[in-house]
């Protein structure tokens, strides 16, 4: 049998066969080159110190997180909390240095002990428990998360300044998070392959009975393996917060599904004994040149989810397809595969090569046929909303798109998807593809200050619209006042009401801006009736379905309630329809945002009530203001977008 373990002579031609081995043994170092290539070659913009700076720095928490994840993969495990668990850690540093009055480096000490031990309950559970580690982590995922939100009150928590250094930049240009990756990933490397914790993870990966029977003590070493995952999360946490400068208890959601992702498109199996740390970089490096790639030629935002999945996918069929070639077409815990003329190897090589063909051809269809994120034009803006998953805000673009095409300019839509740190990414993207102007949709006032002043220093107005900015510079802010606004609702659910009543209040995300302002005019503005008594509040993301659940359980402990205030029509609607047969006889029910389902239901009469905000002439404003300020123009600071509370009697005035 063919074997690599004698060393190759040296010949003519030598190194021309040894990179072709090299890149078809490594189908995810095939698959990053030539998405390189075709990157390159697609956008003039991509080839750049900058923009590849800005990979890294993108790639950086999704590859600390996955590092973490690898020890956990390779020991035939999966770790699902790393995300919340980095949401937790930050958030503690945060508090204790801030609101605890605690030292930064105790502050820091203690963040990283959270990890540490949300890793090690994790392998506890898992260990001990018998808990399935899907199970034990998802445990681990919600219980973090509602720690952070418990802390932080559901307010993002300014990050100490000597620790947010670790979010700059060395000398004007060397991205600090880059350098933290680069050390955690050597440490990563060292882990496994020099020490006995390294060696024990593919014994109990590649069999876990065989690995006890050889004398290991799994259940300790288990324990030992996610206490580093928590370790590594931690650690993200901190980066992550580090570049936003503050603590956003909903950070890194969803980050636990892209370190799995990297980690196996890396290379190694789900099914554990195969893993390494080169490869989970390469994976996390790929997911980020995929995502500023699809940003800079313009591809949709919705299409970029498309093609990231599509990529994911082929990696999952790529490691069945690989186990099931046998050894000849894999390699084992991290060692080289067989050589050329062994079984299997051949194939393998092809098969990775293929697909590293097909993920990059899946980007140039999106790119070919879906580029429905640019408007098409000369002068050229970039516009970054905070979430389309909302139908404010799809009116928003729509209304920006329309401007955008009347007026012949190019304009590029991204999703922040309700995460700051891609917004972040977003920004920087925008930047350094050179762009005439930015709008910015705030997920959060505070964490887009950073990126803000990275445009600021390009020489690149920027425009806020519907949400400020904090600590940077803007061309203008386009809003309605969502306190005002608030305010309003108060004042027309308490006349409604007669100025007595029991209401509940429907809160959104925790931490957004707009929530913030909206239950705060809210606040304010019922105070003014002492009758009315607030018996809960509860929040339900701005999201429909949960606007339903909460609704149907409030009215468990408030069944002789006789208002509601929603912070968005998406959640009065779910109310609504938990109301039943109440809603707009013995219940009224106030939303927010004046969508066109609100609307309607407002002419229905179930929805006494929506605070309109007109967004489709928000996004117009924004983008006519955005092409002032890229040609020089005069703008105002503020330019204020009226509301007004739509109700039966004026409704057909908005539809």
């Amino acid at each position: 049998m063919a074997t690599d373990t004698h060393p190759r002579k040296a010949g003519a031609g030598a190194a021309g066969p040894g990179l072709r081995r090299l890149l078809l043994d490594n189908g995810a170092l095939t698959a990053l080159v030539v998405l390189l290539l075709a990157m390159s070659l697609l956008s003039g913009d991509f080839l750049t110190t900058q923009n590849l700076l800005n990979v890294g720095v993108q790639a950086a928490v999704t590859a600390i997180l996955a590092f973490g994840v690898t020890f956990v993969i390779v020991s035939a495990g999966i770790d699902l909390s790393v995300g919340s668990v980095a949401a937790l850690s930050a958030t503690v540093l945060a508090w204790s240095a801030k609101s605890a009055g605690m030292p930064v480096v105790l502050a820091v000490l203690l963040a990283v002990a959270t990890g540490i031990a949300c890793g090690f309950v994790n392998g506890a559970l898992v260990a001990y428990g018998k808990l399935p580690s899907f199970i034990a982590t998802l445990a681990m995922l919600s219980i973090a998360r509602g720690l952070s939100l418990v802390i932080s009150q559901g307010s993002p928590i300014a990050f100490p300044d000597s620790v947010s250094t670790l979010g700059d930049t060395l000398g004007g240009w060397l991205p600090v998070p880059v350098l933290v990756m680069i050390a955690m990933g050597l440490i990563t490397a060292l882990v496994l392959a020099r020490t006995y914790l390294g060696r024990s993870m593919y014994a109990i990966g590649g069999n876990e009975e065989a690995a006890r029977l050889s004398g290991l003590r799994v259940k300790k070493q288990k324990l030992a393996i996610y206490a580093l995952s928590g370790l590594f999360a931690a650690v993200a946490g901190i980066v992550l917060a580090s570049r936003l400068t503050s603590a956003q208890p909903q950070a890194a959601q969803g980050y636990e599904l892209d370190a799995i992702a990297a980690v196996v498109i890396g290379g190694a199996s789900l099914a554990g004994g195969v893993g390494k740390a080169s490869g989970t970089l390469i994976g996390a490096l790929i997911l980020a040149v995929l995502r500023n790639g699809l940003n800079l030629m313009s591809v949709s935002a919705f299409w970029q989810q498309v093609v990231i999945g599509v990529v994911i996918a082929l990696a999952v069929l790529l490691d069945t397809l690989r186990r099931k070639a046998g050894p000849g077409a894999a390699s084992s815990a991290g060692s080289s595969a067989a050589g050329p003329g062994s079984p299997g190897s051949g194939r393998g090589g092809a098969m990775k090569a293929g697909l590293a063909l097909v993920c990059v051809a899946a980007v140039i269809a999106a790119v070919t046929f879906f580029n429905s994120g640019s408007s098409g034009g000369n002068t050229r803006i970039g516009m970054s909303l905070s979430t389309l998953n909302n139908p404010f805000f799809v009116q928003m673009k729509a209304g920006a798109q329309a401007e955008a095409k009347a007026a012949g300019i190019d304009l590029t839509v991204t999703d922040a998807q309700n995460d700051a740190s891609q917004q972040a990414n977003q920004l920087q993207n925008f930047t350094s593809s050179g762009v005439d102007s930015v709008i910015v949709n705030p997920v959060d006032s505070d964490a887009v200050g950073p990126a803000v002043r990275g445009a600021n220093d390009a020489g690149i107005p920027v425009v806020a619209a519907d949400r400020g900015v904090n600590k940077a510079d803007t061309a203008t802010l386009v809003a309605s006042d969502n306190v005002a606004g608030g305010k309003l609702a108060a004042k027309a659910l308490a006349d409604k009401l007669g100025g007595k009543g029991g209401i509940v209040v429907l809160q959104g995300t925790a931490g957004t801006s707009a929530s913030r302002e909206r239950g705060a005019g809210f606040a304010a503005g019922i105070k003014a009736y002492p009758g009315i008594k607030v018996v809960a509040t509860q929040p339900a993301d701005f999201d429909r379905t949960k606007g339903l659940d909460v609704m149907t359980n409030l009215l468990q402990g408030h069944p002789g309630i006789t208002g509601v205030f929603a912070e968005n029509d998406e959640m009065a609607l779910g109310a609504v329809k938990a109301l039943g047969s109440k809603a707009g006889k013995s219940v009224s029910v106030v939303g927010f945002d004046g969508t066109p389902d609100g609307l309607k239901a407002v002419g229905a009469g179930t929805l006494y009530a929506s605070v309109a905000q007109q967004p489709k002439e928000l996004g117009k404003i924004a983008v006519r203001n955005a092409v002032r300020a890229a040609e020089d123009k005069k703008v105002a600071g503020t330019v204020k977008v009226p509301v007004k509370v739509v109700t039966r009697q004026n409704v057909a005035d908005f539809s």
